[in-house]
């Protein structure tokens, strides 16, 4: 049964359209007062039940490298893998399958050579992993901060679709790179993706002008993008489902813009491997899986879903750490920049 009220899930999902609008903004659309939305937010983020936090945005995607890894781990000793990969900020999601003695992670690095050393030396080197197999994203078509969930009408979401004074940011033209000085904002709004920009200031030793001009260029330019989580078991999304397709290769791109329309769709990616297609949905029961595959091979007649992997938890979701039914416990933030086997810097 849903712990999470419609009021919770309509709040939650007018911070997912806009996650740093402010409480007047939000508390409008959501027809209470600012205080009263504050206030149920904060109570949703102290007990870990939702948060706002950053991802990359289309053009640091774009520029990082990106991989679903496969990890067989020993008899017994998924746990203990799944807990120490948990302080790892390379491997970003970290989830438990239906086969007992494998996780699914979601890693991030900065190029591909440090790919290599994260996957081939770091992850050998952790007791209990037997093997990895690691699939590379050759291109995004949608990644998780994008997903929603459906708690607010038409109406509603109109009034928050487009911030004001400005459109959607999109992929940045410009050649501009993460420099360390991001590194650690971004570590901080991991954290809390609504801190303000005094706070931010303080804690970086700038001013608040400073520190708002840099996260409008960031955004602007595609390079960050904010967006708001919840613990999807306690809002009625308790199933998250990993299907393995492959699709025409000269149809690939259109099969993968037409797939990450539905609205089940959490992340959708072209990959290296055996299939040059991952799909991951989140959904209501596990009835609806065959439902979605059905819809998937829809889309195109060339599409065959070769394998499906069904997710038992999440263990940590974007850097943060989950506990079994999706609160958050904690924040690895995950800096995709540090050396892999080395731990992300405080902020």
């Amino acid at each position: 049964m849903p712990v999470l009220s419609e009021g919770d899930l309509a709040l939650i999902h007018a911070l997912q359209l806009r996650p740093r609008a402010s409480w007047t903004e939000l508390g409008r659309t959501l027809g209470v007062d600012a205080v009263t939305a504050a206030r149920r937010f904060r109570q949703l983020t102290e007990r870990g039940e939702a948060w706002v936090g950053v991802s990359p945005g289309p053009t640091l995607l774009h520029r990082l490298c990106v991989a679903f890894a496969e990890i067989d781990c020993a008899a017994g000793a998924a746990d203990a893998v799944a807990g120490a990969l948990r302080g790892h900020p390379h491997a970003v999601t970290i989830e438990r399958t239906a086969d007992t003695h494998r996780l699914l992670a979601t890693v991030v690095t900065a190029d591909i050579a440090a790919m290599a050393r994260y996957t081939l030396d770091v992850l050998s080197a952790v007791p209990g992993i037997a093997a990895v197999r690691t699939r590379i994203v050759t291109h995004m078509f949608a990644e998780g901060g994008q997903w929603q969930i459906d708690a607010l009408d038409r109406e509603q979401r109109s009034l928050l679709r487009t911030p004001p004074g400005g459109g959607e940011t999109g992929r940045g033209t410009g050649s501009e790179e993460i420099t360390s000085r991001d590194r650690t904002l971004l570590s901080l709004l991991h954290h809390d993706g609504r801190a303000s920009f005094q706070t931010l200031a303080e804690a970086l030793g700038t001013t608040a002008f400073t520190v708002r001009r840099r996260l409008d260029r960031l955004t602007r330019l595609g390079l960050v993008r904010f967006r708001c989580d919840f613990a999807r078991p306690l809002g009625g999304w308790p199933v998250a489902v990993t299907f393995w397709a492959t699709a025409p290769v000269r149809e690939l791109p259109a099969v993968g813009h037409a797939l990450v329309r539905l609205p089940e769709v959490r992340n959708c990616a072209a990959v290296t491997g055996e299939h040059n297609l991952v799909v991951q949905a989140t959904l209501h029961s596990v009835s609806d899986v065959p439902r979605l595959e059905i819809r998937l091979c829809d889309v195109h007649p060339g599409l065959v879903v070769t394998d499906r992997t069904m997710t038992l938890r999440h263990d940590k979701l974007l850097g943060r750490v989950l506990d079994p039914r999706g609160r958050s416990l904690g924040v690895v933030p995950p800096d995709v920049w540090c050396e892999p086997g080395t731990s992300a810097p405080a902020p």
